[in-house]
């Protein structure tokens, strides 16, 4: 099923009221400890477009934005991390919203569009992504990267299969078809779902990764809650999808067997991987190595987690725009980060906090 495109905009101004009082938040907040306040400076509104799996955290940044400055708003489109990298690179909107770094030849047309200048990649979330499912009677479920890929290349395609048997000892599984649901829109979940796989399971999954989808098998659904809302609908069915949204819609979320043993989707499980993440970029570029990430089998975590990027201007903006984008940036890596746990994100780390403050003061 390839559902409608539902492209959302947010207003921050329009919806502070109401979310400032959901996350808990008030006009006052003050920012962390050794870190930068927002300076409320520059143009309104500032626009963005891109990622569906920040949307949520979108919400939370926008909102508390808002309540700190007075008057200003930031205007947010959810079209997907593709569509948000092309309009950023066309000069329509001042950041994008995506969940994989700007890079190769659309980096090279983002330096033009920068005035000369290198487009940065500032991660401000991580995002868990779950393997949510709707399989009437399975509460627990186990799967591995090597189940996953076989199940979204449709070489498993019923969920009492041996296979799967086999890592769920005692679980009555019905003969059920497996109903793959993937994302019909470019996605930078996709991205790192399919990076995931061939880091985890590189005999399993042999395709390549892009922002498309390449299983060639099941449904395909736009955006992050429409791939939820799909599987919600259809009994049988499997997909990529980050924790809030799979949370929003009630559905099964697998335990994955790493290597030492099933991991349950948490905030610490997956923050116990993101401690673990290194730096690919250079300088105030902060990409994720996501690809160590992935492969990665420390005891006890869950490594299935994508970073949230907001790409921006090094340089080439113009005074108010530059003022606005850093004053954004500034209150979403500090303030911001209050309710994201609770929207189904990890709160940025401490450490990297520091150090994401410091590339955001560099925008000039």
């Amino acid at each position: 099923m390839n559902l409608k495109r539902n492209a959302a905009l947010i207003s921050a101004a329009a919806i502070s009221a109401m979310l400032l009082t959901a996350c808990g938040s008030d006009s006052n907040i003050e920012a962390a400890s050794g870190t930068t306040a927002a300076t409320c400076e520059g143009k309104s509104p500032l626009t963005g477009e891109g990622s569906s799996a920040q949307q949520n955290a979108m919400y939370n940044f926008t909102s508390v934005y808002a309540g700190m400055c007075s008057g200003k708003a930031v205007e947010y489109t959810t079209s997907g991390s593709g569509n948000g990298r092309t309009q950023f690179v066309a000069g329509l909107v001042d950041f994008a919203g995506s969940d994989s770094a700007i890079k190769e030849e659309q980096a090279a047309a983002a330096a033009e569009r920068c005035q000369g200048n290198p487009a940065w990649n500032l991660p401000l979330v991580f995002g868990p992504v779950a393997i949510a499912y709707n399989l009437d009677g399975v509460d627990n479920l186990v799967v591995t990267p090597e189940l996953a890929a076989r199940i979204f290349t449709g070489q498993i395609t019923t969920w009492n299969d041996p296979a799967i048997a086999a890592v769920n000892e005692g679980v009555s599984l019905p003969s059920t078809a497996i109903i793959p649901v993937y994302r019909s829109d470019s996605s930078g979940t996709s991205d790192n779902f399919q990076r995931f796989l061939s880091a985890s399971a590189p005999q399993a999954w042999t395709l390549d990764h892009s922002s498309d989808w390449a299983g060639g098998v099941g449904e395909g659904a736009n955006g992050s809650s429409g791939v939820a809302q799909a599987v919600a609908a259809t009994p049988g069915s499997i997909t990529y999808v980050e924790k809030g949204f799979a949370e929003q819609e009630n559905l099964g979320t697998a335990d994955v067997d790493f290597g030492n043993g099933p991991v349950e989707l948490s905030s610490e499980t997956a923050g116990t991987a993101i401690d673990t993440a290194e730096f690919s970029g250079e300088g105030n570029d902060l990409v994720i190595d996501i690809d160590a990430l992935y492969a990665s089998d420390v005891e006890n975590s869950y490594p299935l987690v994508l970073a949230t990027y907001e790409i921006v201007c090094s340089k080439g903006y113009d005074a108010d725009t530059s003022a606005a984008v850093k004053s954004f940036l500034l209150s979403a890596a500090n303030e911001g980060q209050q309710g994201l746990e609770q929207a189904g994100y990890v709160p940025l780390p401490e450490s990297f906090k520091e150090r994401l403050v410091t590339a955001i003061d560099a925008i000039a």
